[in-house]
């Protein structure tokens, strides 16, 4: 048996909602440690042109990946349509989106042949949902919705109660003209309104979260690879782009994290210098010069995570 890989996962959204993700890998692989980046500076990324998507994420996804982590995740469905076709073959470690898992969840899930996907205005104009359902299974029948008012909502804390479910009613009325019964939730801030949706669309409709269906894509990935931790207590490293208290008070109130485990650090990313500039806790970063280099390999791929600098606390 080969060694153990140590290395944390690294996992991008483009705020908060990416959290749902982390909870869920938490769930599906105990022993992992996790490298959490929240774009909250720059969220949400429904509403900017696929150009911008893929500029951001990649300059997230550069940062990850010079911290030496042994799988990347795209917890953004905006990201994933936009950016990830064109960024999977840069790095030279599994890249998972959030977009297949949902899928192939989806078309097991429904009888009628009848999907439906809710998601932000880009991801739904996107198609990436459409084609990717529709190569699977051509006789599908797949009704797609945006819902540019569910971030917001989710955002300001609001899920459950008569605004959320006004608002989810309006939202979800073209799906409740059509025989649907599995509903892909294509955002990963959706899921934390899942039973105000549940209750306007039905206990017939399966919803099903790209949350839960990517840990398990990374679950089976790093099982297959042999790259899964075991057997040990994990520290969790959280950044975000914007303001530390908001990622920090979602770590509490949404994953359950004690607020002494909730320690949030402020990274600065430049969109067109890929790498940081101002790395946190781990090493020494790659070059933050500008150009389009192919992000540094770790030498090491089975080295310990490495231990935080000095100024940071973690758990």
């Amino acid at each position: 048996m080969g060694p153990v890989d140590e290395r944390p996962i690294g996992l991008f959204d483009s705020g908060i909602g990416g959290l749902t993700v982390f909870a869920a890998v938490r769930q599906e692989l105990p022993a992992e440690q996790v490298v959490y980046l929240g774009d909250t500076a720059r969220c949400p990324y429904g509403d900017r042109s696929p150009a911008e998507v893929v500029l951001y994420t990649r300059a997230c996804l550069d940062y990850l990946y010079s911290l030496g982590v042994k799988a990347l995740v795209v917890a953004c469905n905006s990201a994933t349509a936009a950016a990830l076709p064109e960024l999977k073959g840069r790095y030279e470690v599994p890249v998972i989106g959030v977009i297949q898992p949902g899928v192939r969840a989806a078309i097991q899930a429904s009888g009628r042949k009848t999907i439906g996907v809710i998601g932000t205005t880009m991801t739904i104009a996107s198609g990436a949902y459409q084609r990717e359902i529709q190569a699977r299974l051509p006789e599908a029948k797949v009704v797609a919705v945006a819902c540019p008012a569910f971030v917001p909502l989710v955002e300001q804390g609001v899920w459950d109660g008569p605004l959320a479910e006004d608002v989810v009613r309006r939202s979800l009325a073209p799906l409740l003209a059509e025989p649907v019964d599995a509903l892909i939730l294509g955002c990963t801030h959706y899921p934390l309104l899942g039973a105000v949706i549940q209750r306007v669309m039905g206990p017939q409709v399966v919803l099903i979260s790209s949350a839960a269906e990517t840990a398990r894509e990374v679950r089976d990935v790093l099982h297959k690879a042999g790259r899964a931790a075991k057997d040990r207590v994990p520290r969790h490293l959280f950044l975000t782009t914007g303001e530390p208290a908001m990622l920090a008070r979602a770590l509490v109130e949404w994953v359950g994290l004690p607020a002494a485990q909730a320690v949030v650090h402020q990274v600065r990313l430049d969109p067109d210098a890929p790498v940081a500039a101002d790395p946190v806790a781990f090493g020494t970063p790659a070059s933050s010069a500008g150009g389009e280099a192919k992000p540094r390999t770790n030498p090491h791929p089975h080295r310990p995570w490495p231990r935080p600098a000095v100024g940071h606390s973690f758990p």
